[in-house]
């Protein structure tokens, strides 16, 4: 038996794309009420196996991709595994973008399962973006007891939440000097980049958009969800700085009629955000507005006369990070409090070099991390440093459950104040 983990040849596209779930019409994720699915049904829907031609356009699209680094596993010359890594762009603590390799359409044929495949593809992806130089992999983890094993943890979270418009009252505040319009998909496809790009500059944890990230938006129907429809806010200059997109879909039973689901919504000031929500949770003939994928901290509930008014009916993680190169990942992000740090890791099986003591010193926006022998004041795991990074989760959380261990007094304390993101990050869709 030859096994072999490369990247795919273009005529071995259509093979590669069988080894994924989601080409054959398989389960591609765990069926759960999802935080990012705005109706009451589970997600994802049952999908239609790819043809042929579908395949070849797929593979056109990918390969001319120069974002797009495909891997796959061959036994005797069938391929029985795939997988992907996407160079994208993540903003960091302190607003700045750095590269990183977003692991998508990961798969295993059922046959070959529990051999290792999936860790050899994993290898071979770190090792491939380390040449390009990405310190960070991310990845949604389609089940949650997977891509711990490879380092990978939870970094960013993601809520679902419902508002009933009879309680949906804001607190009063200054008139708005801007204006609110309804617009068609071709306004809205010119308006997301640019709300997107501001909004990405200051929010930790924020994806840089593929080509062609808004290009699918339309008019037209989808069924009984209805069109899509866009809802944007100008300021007194005449500029959009908000946009929502949102859907009024059609149900068979009244507990569920009147639902208005909000898909998307972006905004550069609080003056566009609470503009457009207030339109939202008070649209004629609805009762409800349902919100999905949104950040835990919503800054609506603090506009509220019933803070208690917005209820989560689901939350999830949704981007688990993990740290490739520990140096060059932690001089890349800033720190909001200045100081030092002696770590050491010792766990790291797929990237060895990140496996030793580190001295981090943080002053303003300048950070330094390089070897050490002094003595450390504390052992942390890869997967614990991956989740602090972009500094949405407890270090006091993490020590708790035994990722951490300290060595001096107050190191748990510095770890906090060092890392620590506020408002929390978040990422407005995936890869």
């Amino acid at each position: 038996m030859v096994t072999e983990v490369r990247p795919p040849r273009h005529d071995e596209m259509a093979a590669y794309y069988r080894a994924l779930p989601y080409a054959n019409g398989l389960p591609s994720w765990e069926p759960a009420d999802a935080a990012w699915h705005g109706g009451p049904e589970p997600w994802p829907p049952q999908r239609t196996p790819a043809g042929a031609d579908q395949l070849e356009k797929w593979a056109a699209a990918d390969i001319k991709d120069k974002a797009f680094h495909p891997i796959a596993t061959f036994v005797d010359g069938r391929c029985v595994g795939a997988s992907a890594a996407l160079s994208l762009e993540v903003t960091v603590p302190g607003g700045g973008m750095e590269r990183m390799a977003g692991i998508t359409a990961t798969g295993v044929i059922a046959t070959h399962r529990r051999r290792g495949y999936l860790r050899q593809m994993m290898q071979a992806m770190f090792d491939a973006a380390l040449e390009r130089g990405e310190p960070l992999a991310m990845l949604s983890a389609s089940e949650g007891s997977i891509y711990g094993r490879f380092g990978f943890s939870p970094a960013t979270y993601r809520t679902r939440w419902e508002l009933a418009r009879h309680e949906a009252a804001l607190l009063p505040t200054e008139p708005d000097a801007g204006s609110l319009e309804l617009v068609d998909a071709a306004q809205a496809q010119k308006a997301w980049p640019r709300v997107h790009a501001e909004v990405r500059a200051h929010r930790v944890g924020e994806l840089g958009p593929l080509p062609g990230r808004w290009d699918g938006l339309s008019d037209e129907t989808d069924g009984t969800n209805g069109p899509l429809r866009y809802l944007t806010h100008r300021d007194q200059h005449g500029n959009v700085d908000g946009i929502a997109n949102f859907r009024l879909p059609w149900s068979p039973t009244t507990d569920r009629a009147g639902t208005l689901v909000v898909e998307a919504l972006e905004s550069t000031n609080p003056v566009a955000y609470r503009a457009l929500w207030g339109l939202l949770i008070d649209f004629d003939l609805t009762k409800t507005v349902v919100a999905a994928g949104r950040p835990r901290d919503e800054p609506l509930r603090w506009m509220l006369t019933n803070p208690r008014a917005m209820r989560i009916t689901r939350q999830t993680d949704n981007l688990w990070a993990r740290l490739l190169d520990v140096p060059r990942a932690l001089t890349r992000r800033s720190y909001p409090t200045p100081g030092e740090l002696r770590f050491t890791i010792g766990d790291d099986r797929m990237c060895p070099a990140n496996n030793r003591t580190w001295h981090l010193k943080a002053a303003g926006p300048v950070a330094t991390c390089v070897p050490t022998d002094e003595t450390a004041d504390l052992t942390i795991t890869l997967s614990a440093l991956s989740s602090l990074y972009f500094g949405g989760v407890s270090a006091h959380h993490l020590a708790y459950a035994g990722h951490i261990a300290a060595h001096t007094d107050g190191a748990i304390g510095q770890l906090t104040r060092m890392f620590w993101t506020d408002p929390e990050p978040h990422n407005s869709f995936g890869f």
